[in-house]
């Protein structure tokens, strides 16, 4: 029993040994196909395969430093494929890699990565103009975990922009429901997103108009109003305005808002006013 597991325990010891020396074999013949594998990738402008070999050799530490040139010039190979094809963020990803890399020419890969950030937060900033503001942010995220803190201060100011413009849309409609055109002239003014600008264009023609319509409703009560048989001021006004509401022009508005009060439209000259019917005493 003692020689059986003895003779076990060798062959186990054996078998073990040489399993790690083929490991290990296997190992310096692939680390020996690498360099050529490498140049062959680079040859063939197959930069991806070339990342990939390269992070391969400098994996095998014990047998090597790898080639850090060779993997920085295919990363900067395949950092500008991704973007010419439309890949910003998977081409920021891999340009970042290769400044943190500390290889080849350093000044140019920083100027490129920071050209290509420029780039995204302008494409991101056309998107929130256009009213795409999820896809704005969705653009920047990425972006993040390695740009500078701009990045989260532009996503927080497009978000902060997006809402203050929507809260008063919501308070525009609000003040045009009630007819309150003044206040919803200055909350017109307040909108300074061209989208929303843009929801709001017939809102703002609509309440132009009526203020418009007010004013010139206005011009026929300019007489002097020293007579006391002149009918003037809030009361008239909001006769008026409550013509203007029914759909009257400004005129008609003015005339059946002056004969509501109990008085009668007078010419006198280039002006008209409101005289009442039976002059007070």
């Amino acid at each position: 029993m003692a020689a059986s597991r003895h003779l076990f325990l060798r062959l186990w010891g054996l078998g073990t040994l040489g399993l790690v020396l083929a490991i290990a074999t296997g190992a310096y013949w692939w680390e020996k196909q690498l360099p050529e594998r490498l140049q062959s990738a680079i040859a063939a402008n197959d930069y991806a395969s070339c990342i990939r070999t390269s992070e391969q050799l400098a994996a095998l530490r014990w047998l090597g430093d790898g080639a850090p040139e060779e993997q920085a010039l295919c990363r900067q190979k395949h950092a500008e494929q991704l973007w010419d094809q439309g890949d910003p963020i998977a081409a920021l990803a891999l340009q970042q890699q290769l400044v943190a890399s500390g290889h080849g020419d350093l000044e140019l890969h920083r100027k490129t990565l920071e050209r290509w950030r420029q780039a995204v937060m302008d494409q991101a900033i056309a998107l929130f103009r256009q009213g795409e503001l999820h896809k704005a942010l969705e653009l920047l995220a990425p972006l993040k975990g390695h740009a500078r803190s701009s990045i989260s201060q532009l996503s927080a100011t497009l978000m902060e922009i997006w809402n203050r413009n929507q809260l008063e849309q919501r308070r525009l409609v609000q003040l045009v429901e009630q007819q309150r055109w003044w206040e919803a002239l200055d909350s017109l003014n307040k909108l300074d997103h061209p989208w929303w600008q843009q929801q709001a264009r017939a809102t703002r023609e609509r309440v132009e108009n009526a203020i418009q319509a007010l004013d010139e409703a206005q011009e026929h009560q300019q007489h002097p109003a020293v007579n006391t048989d002149v009918i003037s001021g809030d009361a008239l006004d909001a006769a008026v305005e409550d013509q203007l509401r029914q759909g009257l022009d400004p005129w008609m508005a003015f005339s059946a808002g002056c004969i509501h009060l109990g008085g009668h439209v007078e010419e006198d000259g280039p002006e008209s006013f409101c005289r009442r019917s039976s002059p007070s005493p």
